[in-house]
C-alpha cells in the first residue's frame, strides 16, 4: 500500500511538472518534464547546428525567432567543444511514428535537439521551442509530437474585405505558429473578384472594384447606376506566386476558392453573358441587402448571380479560368465554392429547363449537379481535384470530390459514408466571424460561439471511418472584417482552440490545462504585436424559463473564476452577491449585472442585461445554439 500510495504521489508530481511547465499550442502527444533547463543567454550556448539546406532553412526560422530575444544566432556545421548548442537535424532513417510532420525535441541543460523525418517535422519542432522559451530559460524536457489531422486549416474571406499581400502573410505566420497548415483562399464572390486571370481581364477591371460604402454590412445602400466604381483590390498572377512560395516556406498549402455557380456576381458583373438574364447593368456588391432570408436555408435573390449551367459558354470560360488557377497553386484541391446557389432563374430560362428535360432531370439541384461533375472533369484535367461546400451533395456528388461540411456535420457523415473525403467545419465549432463574448459587449453578429466551445469539438463523428475525415478548418468570413487587427481579434483564441482540436490526441485535451496555456500565449501575441479577444474571462449568462419562472444561470470559460452580480440597481464587486446556483428573477422591472474575478481582482467588464433583454435572450436562444454548453 505505502508503494502505491508513493507511485500515486510521484505520478501526480510528473503529471503537476507537466502542467505547469509546458506551455506548447497545440499541446504535444508527449511531454516529459525533466531536471533543469537551457539558458539562452549563456555566453557558450549555441550554435544552431544544421548540415543539409532542409536542417538549415529551419535553422534559419529558429535563429529569426530567438534573435527576437536579444542574441545574435549563427548557424554551422558544428559545435565546438564546451559549447551547448541547438542542433536541428532529419532523421537518417525516418521514425515511423513521426510521419511526415511529427518531430521529438530534447532539452537538456547542455543543449537541445530537434529531430524529424521531413522539413515540415523540423519547422513544428521549432515552433514547440520557441513557445517553450520563458525569459531566455527553456525547461528540460523530452517531446515526441505529431497530428492527428493533415488538414488543419483556416480560412479567410478577401472578397467581401481585401486584404493586401502584406496581410495575407502576417496572417500565414500567424497560423504558422500554431501548426495550422492549410490556407483556404476564398478569392471570389458576390463582392469581388480578387485574382488576376490574363483570359479575362474585365475579372479584375470590373469584377475587382465596388463603389464605396461605409456602414452596416447589408444595410448599406445599392450602387448607382453612373456612381464609380474606386474600392478597388486584387492579386496579380506575380502576387500569388510570391504568397504562395511565401506559405511553402512555412509548410502551408494554399488551396484558393472560385465560388460556383452561385456567389459570382462579381464575375457576372464583369461578364454579363454568363448568367441567364444577361442584365448588363449588374454590378459588383459593395454591401447592400440583394436577397431575402425565409429560414431553413430557403431564399431568394433580387440579382441573378448565377452563372447559367446551360450554357457552353460558361464551361468555356470556367476551362480558361480554372487552367490559370491551377498553374498558380501546387496544391492538389481546388475549391469551387457550390453554396448557397439561388435556382430562381434557372428556373425561369428556357435553356435551363430545356437541359434539364434533354438529361431527365427531376429537380433544380439536379441542374446544379450536372454543372459540378462537368466542373470536376475540367479540374480532374488540370491535374487537381474538385472539393466545395456540403451543397455539392445535393443532386448527386461528382465522384471524386472531396465535401467540406459547414452546415453542421450531416453532409460530412453522408460524404463519409459515401466514401468521399470531408473536411469537417460546422458553423457550430468553427465559425470565426460569430461573436465570441456576450453580445451585449460585442459587435452584433447574428450567433454566437465562445472559445470553449471551439475547443470542445470533435471532428470525427459518430460511426463514421476516420480514414476519410481530412481534418477542419475555422472560416472567417469578412463582411464585418474591415482590416488585419479585426482579423486577428476574431481568429484568437479560438484558432489557438482549434488547432489543438485538428493537432492533439482527443484523449490528451484538457480544457483548464489549455485555459492556462492560451493565457501564457497572450503574453506572446502582446509582445509580437497580434490582436485577439482579450475578454474570455467574461462571465456567460444563459436565461431559461422554467415553470414559467425566469432563471438565470451564470457560467465562466476561464478556470480559477468567482462570479458576482447585483440584481438591485448597483454594480457588482467582490462583496456583492457571489453566484453558486441558477438565479430565479422576480418578476419586477429588475436589471443583472454581472462581473467575474480571480484571485481577488476584477477579470471581466461588467455584463448588464434588462429583465426585458433577458426575456428576448431566452426566446431567441434558437440563433446563440453556439453559445458555451
Amino acid at each position: 500500500m505505502r508503494i502505491l500510495r508513493l507511485f500515486s504521489f510521484l505520478l501526480l508530481l510528473a503529471v503537476s511538472a507537466q502542467a505547469q511547465v509546458a506551455t506548447i499550442i497545440p499541446a504535444p502527444v508527449s511531454y516529459q518534464a525533466k531536471s533543469g533547463s537551457y539558458n539562452l543567454m549563456d555566453k557558450m550556448a549555441g550554435p544552431i547546428v544544421a548540415g543539409s539546406p532542409a536542417e538549415r532553412v529551419a535553422a534559419g526560422h529558429l535563429a529569426t525567432s530567438l534573435g527576437l530575444k536579444g542574441k545574435q544566432w549563427e548557424t554551422k556545421t558544428t559545435a565546438k567543444a564546451g559549447q551547448k548548442p541547438i542542433t536541428v537535424a532529419l532523421n537518417t532513417k525516418a521514425a515511423p511514428n513521426l510521419g511526415k510532420e511529427g518531430y521529438t525535441l530534447e532539452v537538456t541543460p547542455k543543449g537541445i535537439t530537434i529531430r524529424a523525418n521531413e522539413p515540415a517535422g523540423l519547422f513544428y519542432g521549432v515552433q514547440s521551442l520557441v513557445q517553450l522559451t520563458e525569459a531566455n530559460q527553456i525547461a528540460a524536457c523530452s517531446i515526441e509530437d505529431y497530428p492527428r489531422f493533415g488538414w488543419r486549416g483556416l480560412m479567410l474571406d478577401v472578397s467581401r474585405h481585401f486584404f493586401t499581400k502584406e496581410e495575407v502573410k502576417s496572417f500565414i505566420d500567424q497560423m504558422a505558429r500554431y501548426k495550422l497548415n492549410t490556407f483556404h483562399w476564398h478569392l471570389t464572390d458576390d463582392n469581388g473578384w480578387r485574382i488576376e486571370i490574363k483570359s479575362y481581364p474585365k475579372l479584375t477591371q470590373v469584377g475587382a472594384c465596388r463603389v464605396p460604402r461605409i456602414g452596416r454590412w447589408g444595410e448599406v445602400a445599392a450602387p448607382g447606376v453612373d456612381e464609380p466604381a474606386t474600392d478597388c483590390g486584387f492579386y496579380t498572377q506575380e502576387d500569388i506566386r510570391e504568397i504562395v512560395a511565401y506559405a511553402s516556406m512555412k509548410h502551408i498549402t494554399i488551396v484558393p476558392e472560385i465560388d460556383v455557380p452561385g456567389h459570382s456576381m462579381a464575375a457576372v458583373a464583369a461578364y454579363p453573358e454568363l448568367c441567364c438574364t444577361q442584365d448588363p447593368t449588374i454590378r459588383v456588391n459593395p454591401g447592400s441587402n440583394f436577397a431575402e432570408w425565409f429560414g431553413d436555408g430557403k431564399f431568394k435573390m433580387f440579382i441573378d448571380n448565377t452563372l447559367d449551367p446551360s450554357s457552353e459558354l460558361v464551361y468555356e470560360f470556367l476551362d480558361k479560368v480554372f487552367t490559370e488557377v491551377a498553374a498558380l497553386f501546387p496544391g492538389q484541391y481546388i475549391h469551387i465554392g457550390g453554396d448557397e446557389c439561388y435556382y430562381g432563374y434557372w428556373e425561369q430560362d428556357p435553356d435551363c429547363q430545356a437541359l434539364m428535360k434533354k438529361e431527365g432531370m427531376t429537380a433544380l439541384h439536379d441542374l446544379q449537379s450536372y454543372f459540378n461533375k462537368r466542373l470536376e472533369k475540367i479540374i480532374l484535367a488540370k491535374g487537381k481535384k474538385l472539393i466545395g461546400w456540403d451543397e455539392i451533395l445535393e443532386g448527386g456528388l461528382a465522384p471524386s470530390a472531396a465535401v467540406m461540411s459547414w452546415r453542421g456535420t450531416k453532409g460530412g457523415i453522408e460524404a463519409a459514408k459515401m466514401g468521399h473525403e470531408v473536411v469537417m467545419t460546422p458553423t457550430s465549432f468553427c465559425y470565426l466571424d460569430y461573436m465570441q463574448g456576450d453580445p451585449t459587449l460585442e459587435p452584433p453578429v447574428y450567433s454566437w460561439l465562445t472559445v470553449q466551445r471551439s475547443y470542445n469539438y470533435e471532428p470525427v463523428p459518430t460511426g463514421v471511418d476516420p480514414k476519410y475525415i481530412l481534418g477542419g478548418q475555422g472560416n472567417l468570413w469578412s463582411e464585418k472584417i474591415p482590416n488585419l487587427r479585426t482579423a486577428q481579434y476574431m481568429t484568437y483564441p479560438r484558432a489557438f482552440a482549434l488547432a489543438e482540436v485538428f493537432w492533439t490526441p482527443a484523449s490528451r485535451k484538457n480544457w483548464d490545462d489549455f485555459a492556462r496555456r492560451m493565457e501564457k500565449e497572450f503574453q506572446r501575441c502582446d509582445a509580437l504585436q497580434y490582436r485577439y479577444y482579450p475578454n474570455v474571462y467574461d462571465a456567460v449568462v444563459w436565461p431559461r424559463l422554467k415553470d414559467g419562472k425566469l432563471m438565470v444561470e451564470l457560467r465562466s470559460e476561464m478556470p480559477g473564476q468567482e462570479i458576482y452580480y447585483t440584481i438591485d440597481g448597483t454594480m457588482p464587486d467582490a462583496y456583492t452577491s457571489k453566484y453558486t446556483a441558477p438565479i430565479e428573477l422576480p418578476e419586477l422591472p429588475i436589471t443583472l449585472r454581472v462581473t467575474t474575478y480571480r484571485n481577488g481582482k476584477q477579470t471581466s467588464r461588467t455584463i448588464t442585461l434588462t429583465r426585458e433583454q433577458l426575456l428576448e435572450r431566452e426566446a431567441r436562444m434558437k440563433y446563440f445554439e453556439n453559445m458555451f454548453e
